[in-house]
């Protein structure tokens, strides 16, 4: 892993077009509320869809509190076919909110059961 990146950095990646985002959340979660442009691989689902982030220049990890996401992007880093940069969110999704960038949401009614974890 190659450390965090806040909010702030994050959203001028974003305007450059460089980073990959991968949401680590539950598909709910996710449809919910994400930042735009991020792609969702929960993460019991990470270890075998790992492959899928091959050649990818930089990836940055999303989670809610940026923890999980920190375990997400060593994961990420160990596999042998990760050669960019890997980083998680820090402060996660709250910390993106609370620097006042825009979420988006996939349609997912707020009626749906949320099975995220409280981490």
């Amino acid at each position: 892993m190659d450390g965090e990146v806040t909010p702030t950095e994050l959203s001028a990646l974003l305007d450059s077009g460089d980073p990959r985002i991968i949401d680590i959340r539950a598909p709910v979660a996710f449809d919910r509320s994400h930042i735009p442009g991020s792609e969702n691989i929960p993460f019991p689902e990470l270890s075998g869809r790992i492959e899928e982030l091959n050649g990818t220049d930089r990836i940055i990890t999303v989670c809610p509190h940026g923890k999980s996401s920190v375990q997400a992007a060593r994961l990420v880093s160990s596999y042998e076919g990760a050669t960019g940069r890997v980083e998680s969110l820090e402060s996660g999704l709250r910390g993106w909110e609370q620097a006042g960038y825009e979420l988006e949401s996939t349609g997912a009614s707020d009626d749906a059961p949320s099975t995220e974890p409280p981490f």
